[in-house]
């Protein structure tokens, strides 16, 4: 109870810091002398360590189960492990807000500390937009979704976790996804400071490329993660299921990952000022815009926290102050540097991040159309529609290809202008091999369809250029070089698994087997365990190929008290060509189990592939020397 206090008083003393800083920061910023006034440290840490207090104090609350806080009521249980009572600070709401709060607190306080050869106007008003946000968040906190709420009579036992969350993956999955929301808010709000103060430069540019990568890197293994989890723990057998609040972390790594490319050019040539403000706000207004479609309760996810309506409208309004606000400063603000006009040839890197840009641009559009549009229709019809895979597929697949092409090329033109030159042997060499691939895949799966042989020859031409690039004797840009063939291993892991994949459903009671094409299915036993706060029930079964090669898969059923909840938990025999991939279900009213036996190819390359993109952005954002 003593922590539920200190956590809620801490809380309040951290909104009071968040006022205090606004008065003291606007007499700092009048004032003639170019340096930061020390009081706007001291308070920016006191914002910080008193919400980190409160933040310790609600794990606190969770870790000694004290019931006497509605959250940790409706979030916890003695018998939970001591790392899911942690990890059930923030997988809920209220706790996810409160980290939320602590990351933009204490992102703003390591800007100001580490921004000190910045001009003093541009930290100083950096940290005021910043405040707008904080304080957005200390209000929605406070009045609608306190973390501290009292319970009286306070109850004996909490009603528990949702089990599907009981996992390490996503455990750390939503802090890792929020560092990356959160770092975005610092690209928006040093992005409006510089516009108002006439700072978009290459200087800048150089200082908000580390901020950038730093966001795109915990966003990208954020969705990594959330991918992983979703593999193994829902039962699905796949790695994305174009779910809305998935969609809502990808929106903004689209629109990340053009701006980072879009500020490398910006860095160079002092070309797309606009676009680079543009990008930076739009990013922010996406993360937050995701904020509002999962804690309204609107989409309709596993993802899904909360469903109060008086949160959405909160939420909703302060998403159209912030909209306005950034465009009331970009339209009057922001003026186009006429000095010297930088003319950009068709054939120079430049164009070819701007195509890169378009591209990224229509695959966000696809996924925005295909998240929200369900929502209007429904507002406006009561008619309930669910947007699946086919429409996204038919919608970005045709552009993929051309995305992919240029993606070849792109990365090899010069800054500034390149020049035709005679075509290089093995760049023809590498098309006519990935073309010949590409037919003998679509003959092997037996349908030759010419979107299919253009896009797996893409998917293809991309790696090959890609492998060849990073091993050239030119040992030059090897952060891009790592990036660039991660994605090509990605996208090529990801055609190759949706090609090759294959799923057998069948219901099977023990000692009974099920054949088909080159394998076979034996339920050779169940057995029943017990651990601290579930029951299992582990299927034991035999994979044979026509070789008498076996593996033994024993998935499992969990039995929760707390709530009462049957979870599936897949077993996966993991090679480096291929997953095998096993779930079961009961079937209720008699003895046989439902089976869903799945043989995934190159999974583990999709997440080598991502591990190498977010090995790259670790290069580059260490990295000292630019390109010249």
């Amino acid at each position: 109870m003593l922590a539920n206090q200190i956590g809620y008083y801490s809380l309040i003393s951290g909104f009071f810091f968040s006022i205090l800083i606004i008065p003291v920061s606007i007499k700092n910023f009048n004032d003639k002398n170019q340096i930061i006034d020390n009081k706007i440290f001291s308070i920016s840490f006191f914002q910080f360590f008193f919400v980190l207090v409160s933040f310790f104090g609600l794990i606190l609350s969770f870790v000694n189960s004290d019931f006497s806080n509605e959250t940790v009521f409706n979030n916890s249980h003695t018998t939970k492990p001591l790392f899911y009572k942690i990890s059930g600070t923030w997988g809920n709401h209220e706790g996810s807000l409160l980290l939320w709060l602590l990351v933009l607190t204490l992102f703003i306080f390591i800007f100001l500390i580490k921004s000190t050869n910045q001009p003093k106007k541009y930290r100083i008003l950096t940290l005021l937009f910043q405040q707008v946000i904080i304080i957005g968040f200390f209000l929605f906190l406070l009045k609608t979704s306190n973390p501290f709420n009292y319970l009286f009579p306070i109850p004996k036992e909490g009603l528990g976790l949702n089990p599907i969350l009981q996992d390490p993956a996503l455990a750390i999955h939503p802090p890792i996804l929020y560092l990356g929301y959160v770092g975005s808010s610092i690209i928006f709000s040093a992005s409006l400071a510089a516009v108002t103060q006439n700072y978009i430069s290459k200087v800048w540019a150089k200082h908000i490329k580390v901020w950038i990568l730093v966001s795109w890197f915990f966003l990208t293994l954020g969705i990594m993660l959330g991918s992983i989890w979703a593999y193994y723990e829902l039962g699905w057998g796949g790695f994305w299921f174009w779910d809305p609040v998935e969609n809502v972390s990808l929106m903004p790594w689209l629109c990340l990952t053009a701006l980072l490319h879009c500020i490398m050019v910006l860095e160079k040539r002092l070309s797309f000022t606009s676009w680079a403000v543009i990008l930076s706000i739009v990013t922010f207004i996406l993360s937050l815009s995701g904020t509002f479609l999962v804690r309204s309760g609107i989409l309709n996810s596993v993802h899904t926290f909360a469903n109060d309506p008086e949160r959405g409208i909160f939420i909703l309004i302060f998403l159209f102050v912030l909209i306005f606000l950034s465009l009331i400063i970009f339209f009057v603000f922001h003026k186009e540097n006429n000095k010297k006009i930088v003319k950009i040839y068709w054939l120079s890197k430049e164009t070819s991040i701007l195509v890169n840009n378009w591209f990224l641009m229509y695959f966000l559009s696809v996924v925005l159309i295909g998240t929200v549009y369900p929502i209007f229709l429904e507002v406006l019809s009561s008619e309930k529609i669910s947007v699946g895979p086919p429409f996204y597929h038919k919608l970005i697949i045709p552009f993929l290809i051309p995305f992919l092409l240029f993606m070849s090329i792109g990365p090899n033109l010069n800054w500034i202008k390149s020049k035709i030159k005679k075509v290089r042997i093995e760049i023809v060499v590498l098309f006519i091999i990935s073309l010949l691939v590409s037919l003998l895949i679509s003959r092997k799966i037996g349908s030759v369809n010419l979107i299919n042989i253009v896009l797996i020859s893409a998917a293809f031409y991309l790696f090959f250029i890609t492998t060849k690039d990073f091993f050239s004797k030119k040992f030059k840009n090897y952060p891009q070089k790592i990036s660039h063939f991660g994605f090509s291993l990605l996208i090529l892991s990801i055609l190759l698994n949706s090609i090759f994949s294959s799923e057998v459903i069948t219901n099977l009671k023990v000692g009974e087997k099920f054949s088909f094409k080159e394998e076979s299915i034996t339920f050779e036993s169940i057995e029943n365990t017990e651990s601290k706060n579930y029951r299992s029930i582990i299927g034991h079964f035999k994979i044979e190929d026509k070789q008498k090669n076996s593996i033994q898969l024993k998935p499992e059923l969990r039995i929760y008290d707390q709530p009462f909840t049957i979870t599936s938990e897949a077993d996966i025999k993991t090679t480096l060509y291929y997953d095998k991939f096993l779930v079961m279900n009961l079937v209720k009213g008699n003895e046989y189990f439902n089976v869903r036996y799945q043989f995934k190819p190159f999974m583990i390359w999709i997440w080598i592939s991502t591990l190498l993109l977010i090995i790259g952005g670790i290069f580059s954002l260490f990295k000292r020397t630019y390109e010249k």
